[in-house]
């Protein structure tokens, strides 16, 4: 297997020109619209661009297009469905068309599948990798784009620019595409980085943009986290016997702080469990058991939870995504993708081929993991009508962020969150700030992740139209509808499939008036693509429910700590559902997992004396009745109790008492004992006079 994906990416170019009454000649050299990329999102861009009457030919440095969305990715991450228009809904729209004929289910009768869609909708929301494949090529055939497969560009001398703009794109083997604008449609930003157009990698320092979800996150990293302790030396207790594979020397780094490491990739594994087209799963050349001892020593301290996130998808299909603390997600080995040549990618492409098909060979056949779990993981297996060239396993590695350009606009956390709105909307985005882990390094003798954010709870936001475009000072006919403008937290957030294919759609839309008017990109007006955009059907302003939006803590009296600057231990669950809180909302501890649960709010006290302590939680029914909170002062630690379904008197507050403190206070909320659900929002500290 690992030859034959080697053979796929290293593959030899094709052209191809879909058939159609008014197709472009396949050896024309200039276009209108040169996009770069066969991501769903480049392919929207090429359609809606030839849909507007330009010459569009759309550039795929692979054999596939549709990147993630015909790569594995079939369970669609949307965030809300409403904020999805334009050429993307019209693919959801298609996919249902396809559904919706019996003559589509052959593994299972179509009233059996219950995902998907919900009642009255036509568009379908989950569906097969070559089935998305074949829609995105149908989209492309009608619109007669001009389609060339196999070429890369060139990345010492690909980019030929003049006066500021580029003329010609060069592939690595020679071949030349001229063209009025460029779309970099990317997920590394290749095209962007060639052009001299300033981007960034990893996680921006929170202090840049005034982010508290930004760079190293290690108090915070309570997701897909090791749950029991597991020992990461290769001969347990030994640190001299060196590290298990997987896990870095050295610090993560402090908390906030800037990080050019790179959240993990992984595969989208498209599993079956129908008998008749499943695939063993495969033991890769250069399988080595010592790479999944973590692995089978937190099986073995009692947690299991790789394969908690298989999502079902039609004709007794799955898509596969990495869940729990050890899992598909290969952490730690992908920080020299972005910026790599193809060598290097190929390189890194490959070990992610052998780590996570050996994953799934080792949970299915190991005779040291339990007989339960060989035979759940057993029981599926790659599927035989699924990326045929490969054997079944993906061709597209989920690079989830690479280059991330620094354009006219940045997109940040203020954005997500509704506290800065973009004038000049082009889309839409919706889903939570998502951040995967980044690293696994060693504390305490534990093995650690670090990286995962997971903040959601607003209402869909615009993506500003200057997020799309470079500094004008830079390139003046470049659009870069993937690798847009945005913070690493922000992009978390933005970097969906679906909301890809609409900013493709509206870069596109972009192109073509910039190319009418004779302007560059960076003074399009605004008002004439807005009416274009609405007109075909783009969603650019959310009209449905608000979501609640949190209190400043930097304008509450008194110090105050968020709960997002509290130390947490175990795993709580972020929300928004009900109003009143503090900052960008609030956690709960899921009424579960009773006693192992805190979050400790230490506070620097300058002024030494007496403060009121107050604790915020929003009130519902569901509350529990008595919270303890352990309060560290001067004098001794002091035990109070705090009943979170009462409604709190002093301004979303509740008063635990007067405490005199010195240099430090350190206020601990826990879920010992409790009755219901245990709220952490913030804790404040009032000066007593």
């Amino acid at each position: 297997m690992r030859a034959f994906i080697t053979f796929v990416c290293a593959f030899t170019a094709v052209a191809i020109t879909f058939a159609g009454p008014t197709a472009i000649a396949a050896d024309r050299q200039s276009y209108d619209i040169v996009v770069y990329g066969g991501t769903a999102g480049g392919v929207a861009a090429a359609v809606q661009g030839a849909r507007m009457g330009k010459s569009v030919v759309l550039i795929v440095p692979g054999r596939h297009v549709g990147g993630l969305t015909s790569g594995g990715l079939g369970a669609t991450d949307i965030g809300n469905k409403a904020a999805i228009g334009g050429i993307s809904r019209e693919f959801y729209r298609r996919l249902g068309l396809y559904y919706a004929n019996d003559g589509a289910w052959t593994f299972q009768k179509r009233d059996a599948y219950k995902s998907g869609r919900q009642a009255g909708e036509n568009e379908m929301w989950t569906f097969e990798p070559h089935v998305a494949e074949a829609t995105l090529r149908d989209m492309l055939n009608e619109a007669h784009v001009t389609v060339v497969f196999g070429k890369r560009l060139d990345l010492a001398n690909g980019v030929k620019k003049s006066g500021g703009r580029i003329s010609t794109i060069v592939m690595d083997d020679g071949t030349n595409y001229g063209g009025k604008i460029f779309i970099d449609a990317t997920y590394e930003g290749d095209l962007l980085a060639k052009a001299g157009v300033a981007y960034t990698v990893g996680r921006e320092a929170n202090s840049k943009y005034g982010e508290t979800l930004n760079g190293v996150q290690t108090a915070h990293a309570v997701k897909h986290q090791f749950m029991k302790p597991v020992d990461p030396f290769i001969k347990p207790g030994d640190p001299a016997s060196g590290l298990l594979p997987g896990i870095h020397a050295g610090e993560p780094g402090h908390d906030g702080d800037e990080n050019r490491r790179v959240q993990a990739y992984n595969f989208r594994m498209c599993l079956t469990d129908s008998p008749e087209n499943r695939i063993p799963f495969p033991k890769p050349a250069g399988y080595d058991p010592l790479r999944y001892e973590l692995l089978l020593r937190y099986i073995q301290a009692g947690v299991f939870d790789a394969f908690c996130s298989n999502l079902p998808m039609p004709n007794r299909k799955s898509d596969c995504n990495n869940c729990g603390a050890f899992s598909t997600d290969n952490i730690n080995m992908n920080y020299d993708y972005p910026d790599g040549d193809y060598a290097t990618r190929e390189k890194i492409f490959q070990e992610h081929v052998v780590y996570q098909q050996g994953l799934m060979w080792f949970l299915a056949n190991d005779p040291r993991v339990p007989e339960k779990i060989r035979g759940e993981i057993g029981r599926w297996g790659l599927c035989r009508d699924e990326f045929q060239e490969t054997g079944g396993w993906p061709h597209q590695l989920y690079v989830r962020e690479a280059r991330r350009m620094e354009g006219e606009y940045v997109m940040t956390q203020d954005n997500c969150q509704g506290r800065k709105v973009a004038d000049d909307p082009v889309g839409l985005a919706a889903y939570t700030m998502d951040s995967h882990n980044t690293q696994r390094y060693v504390k305490d003798g534990k093995a650690i992740n670090e990286g995962d954010v997971q903040v959601g709870g607003f209402s869909p936001y615009p993506i500003s139209y200057r997020s799309l475009v470079p500094k004008e000072a830079e390139c003046t006919n470049l659009l870069v509808p993937v690798c847009l403008s945005a913070t690493h937290i922000a992009y978390g957030s933005i970097r969906m499939e679906p909301v890809f294919m609409v900013l493709g759609q509206s870069a596109a839309t972009a192109a073509a008036l910039a190319i009418d008017a004779q302007q560059p990109v960076q003074r399009v007006d605004f008002k004439k693509l807005q009416v274009r955009l609405l007109a075909d059907r783009q969603v650019l302003e959310w009209t449905g429910p608000k979501a609640h939006t949190g209190r400043d803590p930097k304008k509450l009296p008194g110090l105050v700590i968020d709960d997002a600057d509290a130390v947490v231990t175990g795993d709580w669950t972020v929300s928004t559902a009900i109003g009143g809180f503090v900052g960008n909302g609030y956690r709960h501890d899921g009424n579960s997992g009773k006693g192992e649960k805190s979050a400790k709010f230490a506070f620097k006290i300058e002024k030494p004396g007496r403060y009121e302590v107050r604790i915020a939680s929003p009130p519902d029914g569901n509350r529990a009745t008595r919270v303890p909170i352990t309060i560290e002062a001067a004098d001794g630690e002091k035990t109070a109790y705090v009943n979170q379904r009462e409604k709190p008197k002093l301004e979303g507050f509740h008063s635990v008492g007067p405490y005199r403190f010195d240099k430090t206070a350190a206020i601990t909320v826990s879920n010992v004992g409790t009755d219901g659900y245990v709220i952490i929002d913030a804790v404040q500290l009032v000066p007593v006079e």
